[in-house]
């Protein structure tokens, strides 16, 4: 008899997840509210202008794997002790259920973001901003963190960088002022190296950079922060709140915002159950090549107990995240979380070497989860 695998969220974690499963011959029901996948750094291409959203969506109805099953559902229920999953159009009962739903954004933690300033972490927010920053051209523009941990985190100190470049190109920059507004010691405190490099391209740009600060609420024309200082701004470009969706804190699997997990096996207190991702608590960054990373180590465990194997190592917190510097170049930090005592991040300067780079590292994962395999060749005697 199959064992029935079900995955919840079609992001970084429940895509990689799902494709090795397909490969090793596991059948496997994939399930998500969203008709498209997009990759969380084409926000900013959108938001900047460089491209629409209808250009970066990848539809999940382009999918066609061996024994994948990919479903458009709403997650409305979770029971982890029975493994039963309820959506809006049934329920789903699993043998391993993995949950891959992400951090989902709390707006309403921030009193004031959504009424008086824009969000950029969403596609929505990131294409009503292209509108906005097109006309901006004179005023104070603050990027503001709301909260830690956040995804991505060098996205808000991208999000600064792209938008001096932008009113530069505009020929306005020289009357607008530039503010970024964030609650971590510094912009990537894994890596000095990284930290130093954006800090010296803000100073450069004329950025005021403020640490260790988090936006609590925003008043018309006014935010407030944590230490009950007072910043005035025309424009704010917030990163909100983050914390599991609202039917994973309903399922009891969370604590303070997050599902705990096994950081060596991400492995949850409910036998049959893993959890990946920007939903879990495990030690590393927010970030889509981490629930990737996760998620690899997901997959050869269950291949491992459905076909016979080894089960593999324990996960390592290790990925690389690639940081636009504006001017068409990119840097990356190599993150090292979990293989050694103390966390690590090796910086790479930026270059347009490296804008390549990123390119390939997004189209090979096109090819690789949305791609139908290649027919096999047959061979003599086979």
């Amino acid at each position: 008899m199959n064992e029935r695998v079900l995955v919840l969220g079609a992001g970084f974690g429940g895509l990689e997840l799902s494709t090795m499963l397909s490969e090793a011959g596991v059948e496997v029901t994939l399930i998500d509210c969203s008709d498209a996948f997009v990759f969380g750094y084409s926000k900013l291409d959108v938001m900047f202008g460089r491209t629409s959203r209808e250009a970066v969506r990848l539809p999940y109805d382009e999918i066609a794997k061996p024994g994948l099953r990919m479903l458009r559902e709403t997650v409305t229920g979770i029971d982890p002790h029975a493994r039963r999953v309820t959506t809006d159009a049934g329920v789903h009962e699993a043998d391993h259920l993995v949950i891959a739903l992400g951090a989902a954004y709390d707006l309403a933690a921030t009193p004031g973001l959504a009424e008086h300033g824009e969000e950029f972490y969403s596609v929505a927010g990131a294409e009503r901003l292209a509108g906005i920053i097109g006309s901006f051209s004179q005023g104070h523009a603050i990027v503001g963190v709301c909260g830690a941990p956040f995804k991505c985190p060098p996205a808000p100190s991208e999000c600064a960088l792209l938008l001096h470049d932008a009113l530069t190109k505009r020929g306005v920059r020289d009357a607008c002022e530039i503010s970024f507004v964030i609650p971590l010691p510094r912009p990537v405190p894994p890596s000095p190296e990284a930290s130093d490099a954006l800090e010296n391209a803000f100073a450069e740009r004329d950025i005021r950079l403020v640490t260790g600060r988090r936006i609590t609420s925003l008043e018309p024309g006014v935010a407030r922060l944590d230490d009950g200082s007072r910043m005035q701004f025309d424009l704010f470009l917030g990163v909100p709140r983050h914390r599991a969706p609202d039917v994973v804190i309903e399922s009891g699997m969370a604590e303070d915002g997050y599902i705990p997990v096994d950081s060596a096996t991400l492995k949850t207190r409910f036998p049959g159950v893993h959890a990946v991702g920007d939903v879990i608590t495990a030690g590393v960054p927010k970030a889509g090549v981490f629930a990737e990373g996760a998620a690899r180590v997901v997959a050869q465990q269950l291949i491992a107990e459905l076909r016979g194997g080894e089960q593999p190592g324990r996960y390592l917190g290790q990925g690389s995240c690639y940081v636009e510097f504006g001017d068409g170049r990119v840097a990356r930090v190599d993150i090292d979380f979990l293989s050694r005592p103390e966390k690590t991040g090796t910086f790479k300067a930026p270059s347009t070497e490296l804008a390549e780079e990123k390119e390939h590292f997004g189209s090979s994962r096109r090819a690789r989860w949305f791609a139908a395999p290649a027919a096999a060749t047959l061979h003599d005697g086979e």
